[in-house]
Protein backbone atom coordinates (compact mmCIF):
# COMPACT_ATOMS: atom_id res chain seq x y z
CA UNK A 1 0.00 0.00 0.00
CA UNK A 2 3.04 2.01 0.49
CA UNK A 3 4.40 1.53 -2.59
CA UNK A 4 1.26 2.29 -4.27
CA UNK A 5 0.83 6.01 -2.53
CA UNK A 6 4.89 6.95 -3.29
CA UNK A 7 3.96 5.55 -7.10
CA UNK A 8 0.87 8.07 -7.32
CA UNK A 9 3.05 10.81 -6.14
CA UNK A 10 5.52 10.36 -8.54
CA UNK A 11 3.18 10.07 -11.48
CA UNK A 12 1.74 13.61 -10.11
CA UNK A 13 5.11 15.02 -9.67
CA UNK A 14 6.22 13.65 -13.64
CA UNK A 15 2.56 15.00 -14.91
CA UNK A 16 3.32 18.46 -13.41
CA UNK A 17 6.33 18.86 -14.49
CA UNK A 18 5.71 17.80 -17.99
CA UNK A 19 2.42 20.40 -17.89
CA UNK A 20 4.81 22.99 -16.79
CA UNK A 21 7.29 22.32 -19.71
CA UNK A 22 4.65 22.15 -22.13
CA UNK A 23 2.99 25.32 -21.03
CA UNK A 24 6.87 27.32 -21.39
CA UNK A 25 6.94 25.97 -24.84
CA UNK A 26 3.54 27.10 -25.74
CA UNK A 27 4.39 30.40 -24.58
CA UNK A 28 8.01 30.60 -25.89
CA UNK A 29 5.89 29.52 -29.63
CA UNK A 30 3.30 32.33 -28.90
CA UNK A 31 5.58 35.06 -28.38
CA UNK A 32 7.84 33.82 -31.35
CA UNK A 33 4.77 33.98 -33.29
CA UNK A 34 4.05 37.34 -31.97
CA UNK A 35 7.79 39.09 -32.75
CA UNK A 36 7.41 37.23 -36.78
CA UNK A 37 4.04 38.76 -37.02
CA UNK A 38 5.60 42.27 -35.92
CA UNK A 39 8.86 41.97 -37.67
CA UNK A 40 6.78 40.86 -40.90
CA UNK A 41 4.62 44.66 -40.12
CA UNK A 42 7.14 46.86 -39.65
CA UNK A 43 9.23 45.37 -43.01
CA UNK A 44 5.91 45.95 -45.17
CA UNK A 45 5.13 49.52 -43.63
CA UNK A 46 8.95 50.19 -44.75
CA UNK A 47 8.58 48.99 -47.97
CA UNK A 48 5.80 50.52 -48.67
CA UNK A 49 7.18 54.01 -47.54
CA UNK A 50 10.25 53.59 -49.26
CA UNK A 51 8.48 52.46 -52.50
CA UNK A 52 6.05 55.67 -51.89
CA UNK A 53 8.79 57.84 -51.27
CA UNK A 54 10.53 56.46 -54.86
CA UNK A 55 7.43 56.80 -56.48
CA UNK A 56 7.05 60.43 -55.34
CA UNK A 57 10.80 61.10 -56.39
CA UNK A 58 10.48 59.42 -60.18
CA UNK A 59 7.14 61.76 -60.69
Amino acid sequence: MQVHSVVVVVVVVVVVEVVEVVEVVVVVIVVVEVVVVVVVVVVVVVVVVVVSEVVVVVE
